[in-house]
């Protein structure tokens, strides 16, 4: 999950295979730390698109929204998240097992939020962008921007 305002990675969910039921366990977990966008934009795979994140969305109010197949360009920031995290972490590593892939796939969100400045964000790392935009937010219920989602 990247988030377009902030270009935060929300998270990242390395495993063997990923259903719809386990995308919303994820999608509450980051409801309860930054609270819910307005809208989540996602490819059409059947995790994203499937009865139980219909139902999550519907009880939350969170409105879905499917880039057309083929057009990855509408979704061109996760895009390019993606090739980020392919070149500088997957395609440098040989993972032993799950585990170790999600603890170096973790170590590189966290690098790729924290220390790396963003043009785009006025030349601060995305965690410090979020910090204050999260700063200059109301006191009242935590909405965060629009989340993607993307399956690599």
């Amino acid at each position: 999950m990247v988030d377009d305002a902030t270009h935060e990675s929300v998270t990242i969910a390395p495993d063997t295979a990923i259903a719809g039921a386990y995308v919303t366990r994820l999608r509450e977990r980051v409801k309860l730390e930054r609270g819910l966008p307005k809208l989540i934009r996602s490819d059409n795979g059947k995790e994203f698109c499937g009865r139980a994140m219909a139902i999550w969305a519907h009880e939350n109010e969170v409105a879905l929204c499917f880039i057309e197949p083929g057009k990855p360009n509408q979704n061109a920031y996760v895009e390019s998240f993606n090739g980020r995290l392919r070149d500088e972490c997957l395609n440098e590593h040989w993972f032993t097992s799950l585990a170790h892939a999600r603890t170096v796939i973790e170590e590189w969100r966290r690098d790729y939020n924290e220390p790396r400045p963003k043009k785009d964000l006025g030349g601060v790392p995305p965690a410090v962008y979020a910090a204050r935009l999260s700063s200059r937010a109301n006191s009242g219920a935590k909405e965060s921007s629009t989340v993607c989602s993307d399956g690599l």
